[in-house]
């Protein structure tokens, strides 16, 4: 039974209610450069990162002018119109503070940049209870996605087993499945159980999680069952976060 010594927190849709206000971000961003798309279309890929969203949507390079361009009217957009509004999901605090009190490292792991992340966690009223943060500016998105999560373990100094993702998208899942890290999901995000295959549990958002800590993997350790499964659910979940499915 591998004990779990520090836990890996996606944020958006995972501990703030922000989705949707990204996916409307992204869309007046794309309108203000001549590019329109339906909101499911980018509501879809909200958690893969904004260098794969301009990939896959406007096959524009996040690192070209055009590219740096979008995601700071992005950003813009974002906090001047959409953060104002927003707020935690229920639980948030109170889960991520239980996770704190039973001696285990809690670490904010995301896409957005290190600037942005410093706004999602005051809103989402966890900030002070963040013993790292690991965001887009600490790893190079033009390589595979482990990196973001390897780094997330080597801030936290814990190896893949002794950590457990928490997130809610089908990006999370695959993203800590890569590095070989097991994964909790959340339906707080907006996507279905089916297309979070590749996670040891699905909860209803964190207060369901923080409500049954105790009971979940978090506490309780992963057997190498789980493990097993995750490894070959993950690479399934995978390949279907590549072809964009969702």
């Amino acid at each position: 039974m591998a004990r779990i010594r520090a836990v890996l927190f996606d944020v958006d849709g995972t501990l703030l209610d922000s989705n949707d206000a990204h996916a409307h971000a992204w869309l007046d961003a794309l309108r203000g450069h001549g590019k329109s798309f339906p909101f499911e279309q980018v509501r879809s890929r909200i958690g893969m990162g904004s260098a794969r969203l301009l990939r896959e949507l406007v096959n524009v390079d996040a690192d070209s002018l055009e590219g740096r361009a979008l995601v700071e009217h992005r950003s813009a957009i974002f906090k001047a119109h959409y953060l104002p509004d927003l707020g935690p999901l229920p639980g948030a605090r109170v889960l991520v503070d239980r996770i704190r009190s039973r001696g285990l490292s809690c670490v904010a792991v995301t896409w957005s940049s290190a600037s942005d992340l410093v706004d999602l966690l005051r809103v989402a009223a966890v900030a002070d209870l963040m013993d790292h943060v690991v965001t887009s500016d600490d790893v190079d998105q033009t390589k595979p996605d482990p990196d973001l999560v390897e780094a997330a373990l080597a801030r936290a100094s814990v190896s893949a087993e002794e950590a457990v993702f928490v997130g809610d998208t089908p990006y999370d899942i695959a993203l800590a499945n890569h590095a070989g890290v097991a994964a909790i999901a959340l339906r707080s995000g907006g996507w279905k159980d089916a297309e979070l295959e590749g996670a040891v549990a699905i909860y209803d958002g964190p207060a369901e999680l923080a409500s049954r800590l105790d009971h979940s993997p978090i506490c309780q350790g992963l057997d190498e069952e789980a493990v097993g499964v995750r490894r070959y659910a993950g690479l399934r979940a995978r390949r279907a976060a590549m072809r964009g499915i969702m």
